[in-house]
């Protein structure tokens, strides 16, 4: 076994990395927010130590399954990694999710507990609690902790389908772990970093690559509500945070805002869930000296692809294989070539989804991303475009078909597509093609879909431009021809 894959099972699982680093250095501060609260690694041990052993005591067992869908905070970050170290899998929701959403996924996921800040999301879920598990019962003894194995699953991440059910993504120790060693090797992450984690706590982008490279690094975290730029500037200036992690939207807004030049204190700024412009890339270097590094990733894989940390930051690519990561470019009809990568992070398969796995891996179990790829004479992986039909808004993905099923089901509505737009801010946003039914104002359908969409899909799937035409262009199989809808 070579040294980078020995260090990349270093600690075994996430909580074997994590406790090892906080043994290291109890006193280290490992969690802290603009507000002033902090927690040292010795107080997380313990303050998760008692969580864990009040999952125990409202009755869930290893391996159960626990909903999370919770702004970020400290009280979530102590639930989610005593539900890891008690070997729980964890099941992340957006925030914005409805509860018609969060039942989707629950119908799949069965979870035996649900950990919600609004509580009106809840819906039908199974018994309910706050980030805090102020709802859970005191425990009365203390439980076994990190006890999991790198092949238990930790996480399982649900993505809409293009069929329109969701895709649950089980994401084992090991997967994560490998992820979260590989990022800490490239990009020299070390506990004196501290990174400024604005990113949602249900995405892998700000959970996968933030909190875990974090803990796995020994480093610490500077824990914000959420993004603005005047909040990422002052954890910069005020708590001398050295790195962040944005997607295309907020270093858009960064660059439009007075606080860009705050960038130039930190260590390094990394860009994905999106493709950043070049010109954006050349706005921020040009406004702060700060050559942001872009990287590649996907739920199903975490870490892929990045800039180099020492070299050029080549605007417009991703860059080279992250450390243990295997990446080729297999041929496509038309000249073209779709990524595909193997690697100890990816997905050993999706959760009782035979359908989608046969899709997904080739016959020699490497993973199909869905994502066209061109290297450029020095190496440099580009992407080129989608063999997919997914939308990246913001850096969420939207599934047409999902949007699609939401609007045909509204009574006025004879047939709907969706495509994505170009936007300046977002990458893309949602544009859906509607065909009215008989007798029907289309300003009217208008307002009647925005109202209905809000109740059925969380914001960032919801349909940003309307456009109205006579038939939806289909071929004769009645596959939709979407590159005929032109937003």
């Amino acid at each position: 076994m070579s040294e980078i894959e020995v260090d990349l099972a270093a600690g075994r699982t996430l909580p074997g990395a994590w406790t090892a680093a906080w043994a290291a250095d109890p006193d280290r501060t490992v969690l802290s927010t603009l507000d002033g609260a902090a927690m040292s690694a010795a107080e997380l041990a313990e303050r998760t130590a008692i969580a864990a052993a009040r999952y125990a005591a409202a009755g869930l067992a290893p391996g159960d399954r626990v909903l999370i869908s919770a702004g970020p905070s400290l009280d979530l970050v102590v639930a989610y990694v005593a539900a890891l170290r008690y070997g729980l899998a964890v099941v992340p929701a957006n925030t914005a999710y409805t509860a018609r959403e969060l039942a989707g996924i629950a119908a799949d996921a069965a979870p035996a507990l649900a950990v919600l800040d609004d509580p009106a999301r809840a819906g039908e879920l199974p018994r309910v609690t706050g980030p805090d598990l102020a709802g859970l019962p005191t425990p009365a003894a203390d439980v076994a902790l990190d006890e999991a194995a790198p092949r238990d699953v930790a996480l399982i991440v649900y993505t809409s389908g293009t069929t329109g059910l969701p895709k649950g993504v089980p994401l084992t120790h090991g997967n994560l772990l490998a992820s979260a060693h590989a990022v800490r090797i490239a990009w020299r992450w070390e506990p004196d970093d501290r990174l400024a984690l604005c990113l949602p706590l249900f995405h892998v982008h700000g959970l996968g690559v933030g909190l875990h490279g974090t803990l796995t690094a020994g480093a610490s975290a500077l824990v914000l509500p959420g993004f603005d730029p005047a909040g990422v500037a002052a954890a910069i200036r005020d708590h001398r945070a050295t790195l962040f992690f944005g997607v295309p939207t907020m270093y858009h807004r960064l660059a439009e805002s007075e606080h860009l030049a705050a960038l130039a204190g930190l260590r390094l700024a990394v860009s994905g869930s999106a493709p950043l412009p070049a010109d954006l890339h050349e706005a921020v270097a040009a406004g702060s000296g700060q050559h942001v590094l872009e990287r590649y990733g996907m739920t199903e894989t975490i870490m892929l692809v990045s800039n180099p940390y020492d070299g050029e930051r080549r605007p417009g690519t991703v860059g080279f294989p992250l450390p243990g990561v295997a990446v080729r470019l297999a041929p496509r009809p038309g000249g073209t070539a779709e990524i595909e990568v193997a690697g100890p992070n990816v997905i050993a398969g999706y959760r009782n989804r035979p359908d989608a796995d046969a899709a997904a891996f080739a016959p020699d179990g490497w993973f199909r991303t869905g994502d066209l790829g061109v290297l450029d004479p020095d190496g440099y992986l580009r992407i080129s475009g989608r063999a997919k039909e997914l939308i990246i808004t913001g850096g969420y993905n939207v599934y047409p078909r999902e949007v699609e099923e939401v609007l045909r089901a509204h009574p006025g509505v004879a047939d709907a597509a969706v495509v994505g737009a170009a936007s300046a801010e977002w990458g893309e946003t949602v544009a859906a093609f509607v065909v009215a039914g008989d007798a029907v104002d289309a300003a009217t359908l208008e307002r009647d879909l925005v109202a209905w969409c809000a109740d059925r899909l969380a914001p960032y799937k919801r349909p940003r431009l309307w456009r109205w035409i006579d038939a939806v262009p289909r071929n004769a199989l009645g596959k939709i021809l979407r590159h005929e809808l032109v937003a």
